[in-house]
């Protein structure tokens, strides 16, 4: 119980550290005239929020990365599993800089967007299968079973890396939505850290990560006064991964982030088969527009994907434990 009373504790810090940012943050984005511009194609009630401010995912990195160094022993654990969630908030901060100042709502170009993140995933992958060495790399889900696949790791790391950061990306599209499942994710990562593996560095970070997102949903749940933006969204990409990384539990990843794979796939599905077809699957790609267009409230998609996640986190308890 103790160890629990421990968790709570980062994450309040955290929250409340959001909490306090906020309503100096908030006015502050709004005067530099950082604010959202909204794709063409996009839902056309979302036109409404042109201008709402962005970049509130500086809140989120500022209070993840304060209390897991208060919070957390200091070593290369630490450090790069920080790094991970600051190097992928890097790279969404200057995507919505080039968003805001250009006002180009795509941001980087692909090109530069991969570069970047290439970069990145190799580093991680290749000081963790350094770190691992003949141990175990990942943990089998439902199987309690071990695995180490030898070099491979590192190939294959360095696209679950890009894949999973840039799925928590799409899935930023509705107010509450990735702060939402992403607390509910990482609530699971902090109980599996702390209950089967005593690991301090990911029980800490992912409560911290559980408590900002929470504080964050006060100024982000519809309809929101501030959006994270790529910032916030790839900096949450690169904690879920780091704490994934760091359990050797990459493979829960497709179980618990069931909502963030989803995403991702429908606008695989959709550009792939308009490109051969020139025909639409889904109404409108993300997973979470087409939803929209199908005549759902926003606030009911939000809630809908909320109620999965938490379902597909216990059943990820379950597959772990």
């Amino acid at each position: 119980m103790l160890g629990f009373r421990y968790l709570a504790i980062t994450s309040l810090i955290a929250m409340v550290m959001v909490m306090v940012m906020g309503p100096f943050l908030i006015p502050v984005l709004h005067n530099m005239k950082f604010g959202q511009t909204v794709r063409d194609d996009g839902p056309q009630s979302h036109l409404a929020k042109n201008g709402t401010p962005t970049m509130g995912g500086i809140m989120l990195v500022i209070a993840i990365l304060l209390t897991t160094l208060f919070r957390t022993n200091l070593n290369s654990d630490t450090f790069v599993a920080l790094i991970c969630m600051i190097g992928f908030g890097f790279v969404g901060f200057a995507d919505d800089i080039v968003k805001i100042k250009m006002t180009r709502s795509l941001g980087l170009t692909p090109i530069q967007k991969i570069i970047l993140q290439v970069v990145l995933a190799f580093g991680i992958s290749f000081y963790k299968f350094k770190m691992i060495g003949d141990g175990a790399q990942f943990i089998i889900p439902f199987t309690h079973g071990q695995l180490n696949i030898g070099w491979i790791y590192i190939p294959f790391m360095m696209m679950v890396i890009i894949g999973t950061v840039n799925a928590v990306n799409l899935t930023d599209g509705l107010d509450g939505l990735a702060s939402g499942i992403t607390a509910i994710v990482s609530a699971f990562f902090a109980v599996f850290a702390f209950v089967m593996l005593n690991n301090v560095l990911v029980t800490h970070m992912a409560a911290a990560t559980f408590g900002a997102c929470i504080g964050f949903l006060w100024f982000n749940i519809n309809p929101a006064k501030v959006f994270m933006g790529d910032t916030g969204s790839m900096a949450l990409g690169g904690a879920v991964v780091a704490f994934a990384v760091f359990t050797n539990s990459v493979l829960i990843i497709p179980i618990v982030g069931g909502i963030y794979l989803a995403e991702a796939l429908s606008v695989i599905i959709q550009v792939g088969h308009y490109k051969r077809t020139k025909e639409r699957i889904f109404k409108m790609a993300p997973l979470h527009h087409h939803y929209e267009q199908c005549g759902w409230p926003e606030t009911k998609v939000v809630f809908i994907f909320w109620i999965v996640t938490l379902i597909l986190t216990l059943l990820g308890l379950i597959a772990m434990f």
